[in-house]
């Protein structure tokens, strides 16, 4: 099967826009729909909390036509039109949609940042991890919700194998980032980030870019939409992940990028496993 994540930084604005930017990322989409994965997993929809317009239907019927979805957004008394995720799944697939709140803090669970697909012989979820913000406001939280969520995958784990995918948020090494000795303070490359990425990994969790990539550098998933040159130097940082359970790592076949063209910000990645 394949599989692919992507932080679309606004599919509402994909959809329904004709700027620069939502122009862009349509080219990404088709980009993305070429690839003809099973399951395609959508971050940072920020759809509106009412739900999908007749515009939204109709453009996802364009561009989807064999697939279905399920979403979630952000709720009361979360923002509104912020954060949300999307599945999308090839027709025919049988799959048992939840949209987890795992008692995370602050209005954490209502931003829409889970969802999970149970398949008959595994699970396929993925996340749009809160960012510790400016000024690491939303660190200590970020820690408690890195926490629940590591439990969350492990209580999935003991009932069958799991596929994780997603905007994580977090540099795990040094390596996954351009220039580590400026960001130790960085929302994303903390101490406290990264141990909790560490602690998420060792509780039977492998990450399959380094399973099959070993540790290549220079290779990342997003890049800063506010320093205009940070794609052209590769100034980038690897936040986006696609994790599965230990006893079936060994099934991948592929785990890499999809190349986003001049677009910054995140780009897709793949993950392709014989399950």
């Amino acid at each position: 099967m394949k599989f692919i994540s992507w932080n679309i930084d606004s599919l509402n604005a994909a959809l329904t826009s004709d700027s620069a930017r939502a122009i862009m990322s349509r080219l990404v989409l088709d980009t993305v729909i070429k690839e003809n994965a099973d399951v395609i997993a959508i971050q940072e929809t920020k759809l509106p909390y009412t739900g999908l317009s007749k515009k939204h239907i109709a453009k996802l019927a364009e561009y989807f036509p064999d697939y279905d979805y399920v979403y979630r957004s952000s709720e009361d008394p979360a923002r509104k039109s912020y954060a949300g995720t999307m599945t999308l799944y090839k027709k025919g697939l049988k799959v048992e949609p939840t949209y987890p709140q795992i008692g995370a803090p602050c209005t954490m669970d209502f931003e829409g940042r889970i969802i999970t697909l149970e398949f008959d012989n595994f699970y396929f979820t993925h996340v749009y991890t809160p960012n510790a913000g400016n000024g690491l406001t939303r660190l200590a939280d970020r820690q408690v919700w890195d926490k629940l969520y590591a439990d969350y995958l492990k209580s999935l784990d003991q009932n069958k194998p799991v596929i994780a995918a997603g905007d994580f948020n977090v540099a795990h090494e040094e390596i996954d980032l351009a220039h580590p000795e400026n960001n130790h303070e960085s929302p994303g490359f903390t101490d406290e980030e990264r141990e909790g990425f560490t602690n998420l990994l060792a509780k039977g969790f492998t990450d399959t870019f380094r399973h099959i990539h070993g540790r290549v550098e220079g290779k990342y998933t997003w890049w800063a939409q506010r320093v205009k040159t940070s794609k052209i130097n590769n100034s980038g940082w690897r936040i986006d992940y696609f994790l599965v359970s230990e006893r079936i790592k060994d099934l991948i076949t592929n785990s890499d990028m999809i190349d986003s063209g001049e677009r910054q910000d995140h780009t897709p990645i793949v993950l392709e496993i014989n399950i």
